[in-house]
């Protein structure tokens, strides 16, 4: 079974509800109708990131795969750059 979609907007006011109202966590996510272990992830992400919004919609493992991504293109980069040195060197001993 697959798991729910929450837009940003519904998890960023579930975080807000859970940090500024008197209802406990559970109570909002009783409330709410999700598991209070979800909203509590959201809560620990929201604080984490400091409510850096597109965090929460990304989800927490956002900058570590944004780093990866970036390693992989630079590791893509150099090898495409050591082609290049190759094929300059093949081609100015031809001339």
């Amino acid at each position: 079974m697959k798991s729910p979609q929450y837009t940003q907007a519904f998890k960023e006011e579930a975080v807000r509800r859970v940090l500024e109202g008197p209802e406990s966590l559970a109570q909002v996510a009783r409330t709410l109708g999700i598991n209070h272990n979800t909203l509590s992830t959201w809560k620990k992400t929201y604080l984490r990131w400091q409510g850096d919004p597109s965090v929460m919609q990304a989800g927490e493992e956002a900058p570590h795969a944004e780093l990866a991504r970036l390693r992989r293109e630079n590791r893509q980069l150099k090898m495409e750059h050591e082609i290049l040195k190759k094929a300059m060197g093949i081609v100015s001993r031809e001339l």
